[in-house]
């Protein structure tokens, strides 16, 4: 990656210019920057795909992704009109910058696709990451009970400090064992998995009758398979979070989401935790330090 000077872009029909005041930081980026995303933009690309940033014709400050896939590590981007959702006034740009993507993806993650409901045990794997933080907030606030996983005594604390009721570290604990144990032997209703591998395998094991397992993503870099025997005899559900997706099947999610998040907001429910701020020249080194999961909450450029 290298910082370049290059034209700042033109908006088309339907879109408008922004002001970059910050861009958050997504595993996403670091999959895309190696060419291993489901998306392979054509080199050379600008990464970042979630900001917050001021509408250069009236000043008003939104955030979403930018126009047509990335472009978010960048004093300038384009975004779709249709798709700038304005910022609560009380908020940061660097907080606003991260309430985008992860939290809508927890938002739908667990209230359409795995049907939460107040009581439920929710099982949060990497619950100090930008993803996991967010699960948290969002379960704790539809009234569920929060068991997360995280490695080392400072990730665990902010897990606990986010409303976790329990918190287990991983580097230390099988957290199967556990789980049984703290829901009496009932399971986890909700499994909200980033990591794959071997994590999404365990959790298999301690997922309650009639539980819902959502595939997040593959963090470890291994891709499970799941079990259709195991499936039909546990009787528990594996369910994909592709949320991008709705931006062809149902756009009107987006917005209606994004509604709820303020809400939240507002009643103070969700609160963005931005754990590093760096300059946009920083970008390479960020990135490193999100890929080798150095880092708490989210991460945030600022132009």
């Amino acid at each position: 990656m290298s910082l370049d000077e290059v034209d700042q872009p033109t908006p088309g029909e339907g879109q408008v210019l922004v002001k970059v005041r910050a861009a958050a930081l997504n595993f996403p980026d670091v999959l895309m920057a190696m060419g291993m995303y489901q998306e392979k933009p054509p080199l050379p690309y600008t990464p970042g795909v979630e900001l917050c940033g001021e509408i250069v014709e009236t000043g008003q400050r939104v955030i979403g992704s930018p126009a047509g896939g990335p472009g978010a590590f960048a004093e300038y981007a384009l975004m779709d009109a249709a798709g700038a959702f304005p910022v609560p006034d009380e908020m940061s740009d660097e907080k606003a910058a991260s309430l985008y993507l992860t939290y809508q993806t927890g938002y739908v993650g667990l209230h359409r696709r795995a049907g939460i409901a107040a009581g439920d045990w929710v099982l949060v794997h990497a619950g100090a990451g930008g993803v996991g933080t967010a699960a948290i907030q969002l379960a704790k606030a539809a009234g569920a009970k929060v068991i997360a996983t995280a490695g080392g005594k400072r990730k665990t604390e902010v897990c606990t400090q986010l409303g976790a009721d329990h918190v287990v570290d991983y580097t230390t604990e099988d957290f199967v064992p556990v789980v049984k144990e703290v829901t009496g032997g009932h399971g986890a209703d909700i499994v909200y998995d980033p990591v794959g591998g071997d994590v999404f395998d365990k959790s298999t094991k301690c997922i309650a009758f009639e539980g819902r397992l959502v595939v997040v993503g593959f963090t470890s870099g291994r891709m499970p398979e799941a079990r259709a025997n195991h499936l039909l005899v546990k009787n528990y559900s594996v369910v994909g979070l592709h949320w991008g997706l709705y931006r062809k099947h149902e756009p009107a999610i987006f917005g209606q989401v994004h509604d709820e998040l303020v809400k939240l907001v507002r009643s103070g429910d969700v609160d963005p935790l931005v754990g590093s701020v760096h300059p946009l020249e920083e970008a390479p080194q960020a990135l490193l330090k999100l890929a080798s999961r150095e880092t708490v909450g989210k991460v945030v450029l600022v132009p």
